[in-house]
């Protein structure tokens, strides 16, 4: 048995038995997650003082609203979804982008292991559908975008393992279920016979399912960067933001049917899950674009005041949770339910003034040719990166003396970026505050030196830095700047408390407290959850 393979088994097993301990009495009979991505506090608390009779603001008054509350680092998507249902960070779930370098796993598509050199992307994003530019993921449907309702819950099928990398020890690929080392609240709740579902972004998306490989029993994955709104065209459904709440709506539609007690896709009855929600993307996708549908995107010269685009954005989110709430109501389940609401990930940076766009390619290839003009025939020392507004990058040679060669050099390099107008803007230190390289990488991640998946150099970047070779963008996450990581987090329902109230909590959480919180409110062992065991995660304070 692989390494890979016996971490899922263990991790499998344990979801499947459970651990010892008293359970506790169960809250409420279903929660609903909501990952509204890019949602800040400060958007929550502006959007609920602008508009108080809300549906966000209907929410914080009837339950806890956490005004201190960060996601991990790396501030990504991938980390940021699986922290909400593991209750664990990257140290422990493994998981730290959904595109990194593995210095174990094998080349994808190798089917003869022996001799071959370990090393490899792990493109844990829409490079592994069948069909990335396809809204089904290559699934066939007809009648797409519309028809999208049909697509399979079970998006582990469009998958082309080909784009896999490959267990050196079974030769086998290895799937984003596998690739997880800990289990997940999906898991303990089928364990317990509750049903399970989930909407998100792409295939990959999969990973939630946990090592079993059957956590979620209905996982919606329509593709984002499929070609938008139809086949063929030039835009997908992240590059215009009405084409991202269109692309949102369905998934809407999907946690609608299941309230009413459906499948994902309106036509089976199921009944209501345990546990069920999705992942929003307009809001992140308003905050990101310069303009769309002539409306300029993200915040006002202040900061703090969301821009027209980001405006109509939220109002579109507190709509479609407004629609859920009643639907819910309509259903009878409103008084069985939580909701937690939260994000992946926020974005930075939110003052216009502050953006520094970085093309990070040009550093890259100059801190190859530094290295081999040091040291000949040695070939590039970067075998890859991911930079959005820090830098991640592993390295081909892990030594102490490599690892330092690049601190220094992203330390002393400086060039001509371009502001919010796209005028020249200088920048420093490669737009980086700090950089923690090697054993110092590791250290700051909390692993042991030379982990096969932490990165080599991590760079953490000045307030503002954004690293893009084009001018599309105007903020990104990924990074450790408070505006990465500083995310709502709301638990509101009727199960918590009777009648009118509000309770707000300053004090420091995690968004890893999700996960507890959860199989608390359901009557679950908390315990259950490997990471939480390992980091000894906390469920939130709730009165």
């Amino acid at each position: 048995m692989g390494v890979l393979a016996g971490l899922a088994a263990i991790a499998a097993a344990s979801a499947l038995t459970g651990s010892a301990g008293a359970h506790p009495r169960p809250t409420a009979k279903h929660v609903l997650l909501l990952s509204v991505d890019g949602l800040h506090q400060s958007d929550l608390k502006w959007y609920v003082r602008a508009h108080p009779r809300s549906a966000l603001a209907r929410l914080v008054w009837k339950g806890v609203d956490f005004t201190n509350a960060q996601t991990p680092f790396p501030s990504d998507s991938f980390p940021g979804m699986v922290a909400q249902v593991t209750g664990g960070n990257p140290k422990t779930t493994g998981v730290y982008y959904d595109d990194t370098w593995n210095h174990a796993l094998l080349p994808a598509g190798t089917t003869s292991c022996a001799g071959v050199k370990p090393g490899v992307e792990v493109t844990y994003f829409e490079q592994l559908d069948k069909n990335p530019l396809a809204l089904d993921a290559g699934q066939g449907l007809p009648g797409l975008p519309d028809g999208i309702l049909a697509m399979t819950g079970n998006p582990t099928t469009l998958i082309d393992p080909a784009q896999l990398p490959v267990d050196p020890a079974t030769c086998k690929p290895v799937y984003p279920h596998s690739y997880l080392k800990v289990n997940t609240i999906f898991e303990v709740a089928r364990a317990a016979g509750m049903r399970t579902a989930w909407s998100d972004k792409h295939a990959a998306y999969e990973i939630l399912d946990g090592p079993s490989g059957t956590g979620i029993q209905d996982l919606f994955t329509p593709e984002i960067n499929s070609e938008a709104p139809a086949p063929g065209a030039s835009n997908d459904w992240t590059t215009d933001n009405a084409l991202t709440m269109q692309y949102d709506s369905y998934k809407v539609k999907a946690i609608l049917n299941e309230i009413d007690g459906f499948d994902h896709s309106g036509t089976t009855k199921v009944g209501t899950p345990a546990i069920f929600g999705m992942n929003f993307q307009t809001v992140s996708t308003a905050e990101k674009l310069p303009t769309s549908d002539s409306l300029a995107g993200g915040y006002l010269a202040d900061g703090v005041t969301p821009g027209p685009l980001l405006t109509r954005a939220l109002d579109y989110v507190d709509a479609q949770i407004g629609s859920m709430v009643s639907e819910l109501k309509h259903q009878g389940l409103l008084g069985s339910t939580v909701i937690v609401l939260s994000a992946k990930h926020g974005q930075s940076p939110d003052t216009p003034s502050a953006l520094t766009r970085i093309p990070d390619g040009p550093i890259m290839d100059g801190l190859n040719a530094a290295w081999t003009a040091a040291h000949p025939g040695a070939g590039d020392l970067v075998a890859f990166s991911v930079n959005d507004d820090g830098m991640l990058i592993w390295l081909n040679d892990r030594s102490a003396a490599a690892t330092a060669f690049a601190k220094a050099y992203l330390l002393g390099h400086s060039g001509t970026g371009n502001d919010i107008a796209g005028n020249p803007k200088p920048y420093t230190s490669s737009g980086l505050a700090k950089v923690y390289a090697g054993d110092d990488a590791a250290a700051f991640m909390g692993v042991p030196a030379g982990d096969a998946r932490v990165p080599d150099v991590i760079g953490i970047a000045q307030y503002g830095s954004v690293y893009t070779g084009k001018q599309g963008k105007i903020a990104e996450h990924g990074g450790d700047n408070p505006q990465d990581r500083d995310v709502a987090l709301v638990v509101s329902g009727a199960p918590l408390a009777h009648g009118h109230w509000r309770h707000f909590d300053a004090s420091s959480v995690e968004t890893t407290q999700i996960a507890p919180t959860i199989l608390q409110l359901l009557g679950l062992n908390p315990n259950d959850l490997q990471a939480v065991q390992a980091e000894h995660t906390q469920g939130l304070p709730l009165p």
